[in-house]
Formats: structure tokens, sequence, C-alpha cells
């Protein structure tokens, strides 16, 4: 089995089960060492999401938006949601191994991890999502994670922006959901849906902390000082850091975050 090929035929895949399938049987064979790295490869550039074949992709702003989460509706919006960003980041992940060449064998393993990860959060919400009678694809979605991966073809700005800047957002965002569910009456799925997200909360701290750990490394080849992690978000997202965000300071630190950058991103002085 050829390392880079086989990923390809993974992102390609558009079924999420014979994707799951393929990924499983693929990093079983890597983990057992009976995958080999191509002495050369070039990667394709995908023009759409692989998920695209069974979820209707519209505009951000013409997504459903959450609603009352006490009942059916609203939990299936949620839960749709959040599935849809840990889909699309398997995609991300596997991406970020297929895509780079030529890297210490730990960044496969790094990235090839986080893909595992992704495909069982996805699962998880899935099977909320079953319980509730839908499934992923009942909701239209946007493609603004895959637009992110067309538009980062460097291993420096690939860092920056999928784990360092758009995972690291729902470090903040995941919390606060967790708030507004706490203030909901009880109820097995409200309680269910309270348990996923804090094991995806726990998990993505890792996530991100494996991206600032490659982001350095991508600035160390390059030359470049990790301040230019502002330049680069600003770059693809000129609203990224105009207004105050609010930060979950102890998941952020543990992901790698600097004092000095969290100063700016709060725009006054937290740490």
């Amino acid at each position: 089995m050829n390392f880079y090929k086989e990923l390809e035929l993974i992102l390609e895949e558009k079924s999420p089960n014979k994707k799951i399938e393929m990924f499983d049987n693929f990093y079983t064979a890597y983990n057992e060492g009976s995958v080999a790295f191509e002495s050369s490869f070039t990667a394709k550039e995908f023009s759409t999401p692989s998920y695209s074949g069974i979820c209707r992709v519209v505009p951000p702003q013409d997504v459903p938006k959450r609603s009352n989460l006490t009942v059916r509706e609203g939990q299936v919006v949620l839960i749709h949601a959040i599935a849809h960003i840990e889909y699309s980041a398997i995609d991300l992940a596997i991406d970020g191994a297929y895509r780079f060449f030529g890297l210490p064998k730990k960044y496969y393993d790094d990235w090839l991890k986080v893909a595992a990860d992704e495909i069982r959060h996805f699962l998880m919400l899935e099977e909320l999502l079953h319980e509730l009678d839908s499934s992923y694809g009942d909701i239209e979605v946007h493609d603004a994670l895959f637009e992110a991966s067309q538009r980062t073809q460097t291993l420096l700005e690939r860092m920056a922006v999928v784990p360092r800047y758009l995972e690291a957002n729902g470090l903040d965002a995941t919390p606060m959901i967790l708030t507004k569910l706490k203030k909901l009456p009880k109820s097995e799925m409200i309680e269910k849906m309270m348990r996923v997200l804090n094991t995806i909360l726990d998990e993505e701290v890792d996530h991100v902390k494996k991206g600032d750990d490659w982001f350095n490394y991508a600035c160390q080849q390059e030359g470049v000082q990790s301040d230019v992690y502002f330049e680069i978000i600003d770059k693809y997202y000129p609203q990224g850091f105009l207004r105050a965000k609010n930060l979950n300071m102890q998941a952020r630190k543990e992901a790698g975050f600097s004092c000095k950058e969290l100063n700016f991103m709060a725009k006054k002085e937290v740490c």
C-alpha cells in the first residue's frame, strides 16, 4: 500500500461510511508498518469537497440557524452543524498528511492520529443524529473549511490557518455551547450532547497543540518569526482579530499560544 496514493483515494471517496472504512484499513496498515512512502508525489488540487454529493452546500449565511435546543428540530440543527465541522476536519487532517511531501515521519503520525480522532468524533455525533431520526446530509452546510484547505498550500499557512485559527476558535466556542446546554431542562439527549462535546473539546486541545508544534517547525524551516501568524490570518481572514475574542485561556495556553498572542487577541492584558 502506497502512502500518498491511498490517502488521495480516501480524500476523493464520497461516501462517509466507505471513506471511514478505507481510512481505518489504511491506518491499521500504517501502524503495522505496511505502508510505503513514495519517493516522489504531486498532490492534486481538489475543486469540490468530498461531501458535496451527500450535502447541499450553501453560503454560510444560508445554513439553518440553531433554534430551540429543548426540541428535536433545534437539537438536530446543532448536532448536524458540529458533525459537519468534524466531518470536514477528517478531510482536513488527511489532506494535511497528503499534501505536504517529505516531512519527518512524526508529522504524518500526528495528522493521521488527528484524522482518527475526528472520525471518532463524527461517529459519536452521527449516532446522536440517528437517535433523533436524522442523519448527516439532512441539513444544508457551508464549505468554509474546505475553502481554507484550498487556499493554504504551504505548510506554514496551513498550520497557521487550520489548527491555530479555525480549530482554535472551536476551543473558545465549545464552552459557550456547553454553558447554554447546562442551562436547559435536563434530558437524556442534552446530557449525551454535553458528554460528546466535552470529549471533543478535550481532544481538540491536542490537535491545536500539534498544529502549534508544526507551525513553529515551518517557521524555522522558512526562517521567519512566529508572529508571522497574525499576518497570515489577516491575509485570509481580515476580520479575524479586529474585535476582542472571548478566549478559552486554559485550553489555548495548553495548545501552545503565548501570552503575547492571547493579549493581542483579547485586546487587553489577560495573562
